[in-house]
């Protein structure tokens, strides 16, 4: 019994070693593509957008009565 845990574990292991950089590699790309689109639009611009997303979506401001 034992050895059979072990060949199922071993065979586990090779299927995981062997698959694993094929499996990651779109996910890789995913992640390159975002930092050249990050990379490519300047600074500025991301923080104008995050203001005006900010504001636009902003909840209601009430007044406080006293």
């Amino acid at each position: 019994m034992l050895r059979i845990i072990a060949w199922v574990l071993l065979a586990l292991y090779l299927l995981t070693v062997g698959l694993w950089p094929a499996a990651i590699a779109p996910v890789t790309a995913t992640f390159a593509g975002f930092g050249a689109i990050l990379g490519a639009v300047p600074t500025s611009a991301w923080l104008l957008a995050a203001v005006i997303t900010w504001l636009r979506h902003c909840p209601a401001r009430t007044h406080a009565t006293l």
